[in-house]
């Protein structure tokens, strides 16, 4: 508590609710709050307010300063850094909050963190832990397509943090497959190699076999050709279409490795089964140490 205040975190631990939902009840106006210096505060009375007259399982919930079976004190150290960040994202992702995002995101640059520690560790769980709770039927579609959206404008936001000057690395086509309609991952990935000095040509969602081919052949030309072709899947059923993008690039290109991650792609040996040359995991730094020693063995 803050000068007679509860933080957010507080008010959704005597609620006994997600941290997401109480920042759903002050941004729809059912809980009275004010905002100072980005944090909303709530005072006690109208957190006691709002219990008594919510209908359902806040009613005879228990009183405040009582902690809630399960969660921390009130009053206990919140660990600092990225992880405690996390939450409030996810609720301002969820609702729709894109300047209050952008304000988090900006204030934790403003410590020091990097670009890529930014979407690796804060943008990218918040994201996952979004798509977790949709399939639990504990958001609607509308809320997940709502955080998608903002999450897209906030990478592309992030993404003139991520050019580098100077001579690139080598060229990466990147792209989602055929029917995969999730972009947000290769839009990490794409930043995350920008950062790390490469040069990408950046694909997105749903891209067809021959665009695949076609992209590759047009950096052929250009010092040696591309490093690689990345191919980031993280929905399960387009095995098939992911087994195509493969083998049109193997049959076009031959000497360029096709490299196959995402959340869908179990492990090594399902890759090798789809095709592909080298597995990247389900994280984009793993994408990102691939590539690197690609271009080490290249030179």
């Amino acid at each position: 508590m803050t000068n007679g205040y509860l933080t957010l975190t507080e008010a959704a631990q005597e609620l006994g609710v997600h941290y997401m939902t109480a920042y759903r009840y002050v941004r729809t106006g059912r809980l009275p709050a004010r905002q100072v210096g980005g944090e909303w505060q709530i005072e006690p009375a109208d957190l006691a307010r709002f219990r008594e007259q919510a209908p359902g399982p806040f009613r005879g919930a228990p009183v405040l300063g009582a902690p809630v079976l399960g969660a921390p004190v009130l009053g206990a150290p919140v660990r600092p850094g990225l992880k405690a960040r996390r939450g409030q994202l996810e609720a301002r992702l969820v609702a729709g909050d894109e300047p209050g995002s952008w304000a988090l995101i900006e204030a934790v640059l403003a410590t020091g963190t990097k670009p890529d520690e930014s979407l690796l560790e804060l943008v990218a769980p918040a994201m996952r832990s979004i798509g977790a709770h949709w399939q639990r039927g504990e958001l609607s579609i509308a809320d997940e397509h709502r955080a998608s959206a903002v999450s897209a404008r906030l990478i592309a936001r992030l993404g003139s943090r991520f050019g580098r000057r100077g001579v690139k690395r080598g060229t990466v086509v990147l792209a989602a497959p055929a029917g995969e309609l999730h972009g947000l991952p290769v839009s990490i990935g794409a930043n995350l190699l920008r950062w790390r000095g490469f040069n990408v040509v950046e694909l997105g969602a749903d891209t067809p076999p021959e665009a695949l081919v076609e992209a590759v052949a047009n950096e052929a030309g250009s010092d040696g050709g591309p490093l690689a072709v990345g191919i980031v899947s993280t929905l399960t059923g387009q095995q098939p279409s992911v087994e195509s993008s493969v083998s049109e690039v193997h049959r076009a290109h031959p000497g360029v490795p096709v490299l196959l991650g995402g959340a869908a792609v179990v492990d090594a040996s399902q890759a090798r089964r789809l095709g592909a040359d080298v597995y990247t995991g389900k994280r984009g730094d793993v994408l990102v140490d691939t590539l690197e020693a690609i271009t080490e063995r290249r030179h």
